[in-house]
C-alpha cells in the first residue's frame, strides 16, 4: 500500500504532498525533510529504491523515487508493493502531467495544484493504485475539463444577462411601445 506521495524540488521545498496514513502536520513536515535528506544525497546512477526513514516506518517501508530535472517524485510504500510497479506508476504520473501541462515544470505544480491533485486521484486513491493506463487517465481529465468549462459558462450567465440589460436602451423602447389612446379606448368600451 502507498503511504505517501511526495514531490519536492532540489532545495527540499514540497510541491505536492499526499499522505494516505494519518500523520499530524508537524510530523508530515519532518517526514518531508527527512525524505528529502535521504533522497537528495544519493547519486543519480544508484538504485531508485531505499529503506524508509525512521519517521515513516523504517525498514518496513521503502522509498521509491525518480529525479526529473528539478523535481523529486517520491512514493513511500510498504513491503506489499512492487518496486518496479511503483517506478512505472511514477513514470505514468510524470508523463500524464507532461501531457496535461505540455512539458511540466515546477511552476505548473505550484499554480495548478488542483489539477495535479485531480490527476493523482485518478492514479491513486486511499493508498491503492486505481489506474495505470495513461489514455484512460487523460480521458477522465478531459471529461473533468469539459465539466469545468460548462460550469464556467453557467456561472457566467448572470453576468451576461446583466450586461445585456445594461446595454438595452429601455427609455427609448418604452417610447416606442404603441399604446392605444386611453380616453378614446374608455369611450369605446361598452358596458
Amino acid at each position: 500500500m502507498i503511504k505517501a506521495i511526495l514531490v519536492f524540488n532540489n532545495h527540499g521545498k514540497p510541491r505536492l504532498s499526499k499522505f494516505y496514513q494519518y500523520f499530524d502536520e508537524s510530523l508530515q513536515q519532518q517526514i518531508i525533510k527527512e525524505t528529502f535528506q535521504l533522497v537528495s544525497k544519493r547519486d543519480d546512477n544508484v538504485c531508485n529504491f531505499l529503506e524508509g526513514g525512521s519517521l515513516i516506518g523504517g525498514s518496513d517501508y521503502k522509498l521509491i523515487y525518480r529525479h526529473y530535472a528539478t523535481l523529486y517524485f517520491v512514493f513511500c510504500v510498504d513491503s506489499s508493493e512492487s518496486e518496479l510497479g511503483i517506478l512505472d506508476l511514477i513514470q505514468v504520473f510524470v508523463e500524464t502531467l507532461d501531457k496535461c501541462f505540455e512539458n511540466v515544470c515546477e511552476l505548473d505544480l505550484i499554480f495548478h495544484a488542483d489539477a495535479v491533485h485531480h490527476i493523482l486521484s485518478e492514479l491513486v486513491m486511499g493508498g491503492m493504485v486505481l489506474q495505470t493506463n495513461m489514455n484512460d487517465i487523460m480521458a477522465r481529465i478531459e471529461e473533468q475539463n469539459k465539466l469545468v468549462k460548462q460550469e464556467a459558462g453557467i456561472s457566467a450567465a448572470p453576468a451576461r444577462a446583466v450586461s445585456a440589460v445594461k446595454s438595452m436602451n429601455i427609455p427609448q423602447q418604452i417610447k416606442d411601445i404603441k399604446l392605444p389612446d386611453l380616453p378614446q379606448a374608455i369611450k369605446d368600451l361598452k358596458f
